[in-house]
């Protein structure tokens, strides 16, 4: 159910449209992303890597390729109909957008459309799995402290009283539930290796010499639990991110992912907000203790749970 939120709010920038859950398109694009982040950090991509006389053997890590490639047709299709109904100068989306450029820069190689196709699916990819998975999360740590969930709707009552529903604007006045939501990022982690970066010029740093070209992976572990930067750096707890006076404040070592952040905080708010003013949600009582143990992939991931939602009395 997350995948498929955080999806719809994707596609509508990438292609200007939405899908319903059970359309087969959405379907086939999240499973295949869903396989290709447990692929690439399982025992088949470190075979593939370390061992590149195997690579064109008909091994499990074959179907990572044959995902991309899937869901690549797909964006093709997508892209081909937005040449067709388009109007210059009036984009509806993200791939119209690019395609103007694309006009306009004929003689520029950095642009083309075997390039939108991968653009859009790393687009794709880093916006629905990273929020996702960060709700998935969310949900579990406050399951397994129905404390802090309580507050939240406390704080939520009072502020949406008399409102319909939420606006983004709503969280000025929820420095609680920003809290929570930022404590939730930082938890996750959903991305401990964030994204590969290069350095593009000779650097020091901490008395190292980095030189042009390196390939830099940086642990963000290491900052979102640092002892020294955190009331409480290996529990979860929203005062790492409230002040004395209960007021919302956020560290420098708060840097859950990149450029995307600003938008998955949108979303985030707002579809944790909307859920929790109006269901309770309760680990249920036969399924033993909540396991936080994350699985690994690209992203990190809650174990497979299940959750009891029960409708809130006073909703």
């Amino acid at each position: 159910m997350f995948h498929n939120a955080a999806s719809n709010i994707v596609c509508q920038l990438l292609f200007g449209k939405r899908f319903e859950y059970d359309d087969e398109m959405i379907k086939v694009i999240i499973k295949c992303f869903t396989d290709n982040a447990k692929i690439a950090n399982g025992p088949w991509a470190m075979m593939y890597d370390s061992l590149p006389m195997v690579r064109n053997l008909p091994l499990p890590f074959r179907n990572a390729f044959k995902n991309y490639e899937t869901c690549k047709q797909i964006t093709l299709d997508i892209m081909n109909k937005h040449k067709e109904t388009k109007v210059p100068g009036e984009p509806r989306d993200f791939v119209d957008c690019y395609l103007d450029e694309l006009e306009k820069k004929t003689a520029d190689l950095s642009f083309s459309e075997d390039r939108l196709a991968g653009y859009s699916l790393d687009l794709y990819f880093a916006g629905t799995d990273s929020t996702s998975n960060t709700l998935l999360t969310g949900f579990l740590y406050l399951m397994g402290h129905p404390h802090i969930q309580e507050r939240c709707q406390q704080e939520i009552d009072v502020v949406l009283e008399g409102k319909d529903r939420v606006s983004f604007e709503d969280r000025n006045n929820m420095p609680y539930m920003q809290a929570v939501i930022h404590e939730i990022q930082r938890i996750a982690n959903v991305a401990p290796l964030s994204v590969f970066h290069a350095t593009i010029k000779d650097t020091e740093l901490m008395g190292y010499s980095i030189p042009k070209g390196t390939m830099v992976i940086q642990n963000m572990r290491t900052v979102l639990m640092e002892e020294g930067q955190w009331k409480f750096p290996h529990e979860f707890n929203p005062e790492n991110f409230l002040n004395d006076k209960g007021e919302f404040v956020k560290p420098e070592a708060f840097i859950p992912f990149s450029a995307g952040e600003g938008l998955a905080r949108i979303e985030l708010f707002l579809t944790m907000v909307t859920l929790l003013r109006k269901f309770k949600f309760i680990w249920p009582e036969d399924a033993g203790e909540p396991d936080f143990t994350p699985i690994f992939g690209i992203t990190l991931t809650p174990k497979p749970y299940r959750m009891k939602v029960q409708l809130r009395s006073n909703q």
